[in-house]
């Protein structure tokens, strides 16, 4: 098994860190050869313009869209999240559409509002601590899209992890902790496919 992460811009190395701590072969993806050899993909945190147009000045982003659509496994978290999705709040920007949600950028504020919390996930026998750097938040969801876990906002609680069929997407950024378990759902479903 090998699981790819998108390594154009962002945290991607931490991502890897997980995966080699869970003895699974990551590898850095920045071209579609090297996405061609993976049988999973991390779609990291960082900035999600950036490593959308990076992704299509480097031919990535049709064969990126096509191996998730065909039914690759893929975890996005933070901008990964919003890259995945089919559309944001805010202004245009270059997005996969592989995920039938729609998100709002930076949705908890600036770098100074950045947060930790503990999330009940469905399926985990003990709450997730989740560290929310700017992070997105999901706006809508589409009817195949079921909502994992949710944090509270003055508006209602809100979704924050979301799975789509083979798609997972994370408003938070599981690799900067020890806990390993989403990227497990990612590796469970490498396994399964």
């Amino acid at each position: 098994m090998r699981i790819g992460v998108l390594a154009l811009q962002g945290d991607f190395r931490e991502h890897l860190a997980v995966l080699e701590r869970l003895g699974v072969g990551g590898i850095e993806v920045r071209t579609p050869a090297e996405l061609a050899t993976v049988d999973g993909l991390v779609v990291p945190g960082g900035e999600s313009t950036t490593i959308g147009r990076l992704a299509t000045t480097w031919g990535l982003a049709a064969p990126l869209r096509e191996r998730i659509t065909a039914g690759m496994p893929t975890l996005g978290t933070c901008a990964g999240l919003i890259y995945l999705a089919a559309g944001t709040t805010g202004p245009d920007q270059p997005q996969l559409g592989v995920l039938d949600v729609v998100v709002a950028r930076n949705a908890f504020g600036r770098q100074v509002d950045s947060f930790e919390t503990e999330l009940e996930v469905a399926g985990f026998d003990r709450p997730f601590h989740a560290v929310f750097i700017r992070a997105p938040l999901i706006e809508k969801v589409g009817a195949d899209v079921e909502v994992l876990a949710t944090v509270e906002r003055p508006e209602g609680r809100r979704p924050v992890f979301v799975r789509q069929g083979h798609v997972l997407g994370a408003s938070f950024h599981p690799e900067l902790t020890d806990d390993d378990r989403i990227h497990r759902l990612l590796v469970d479903a490498v396994e399964g496919s």
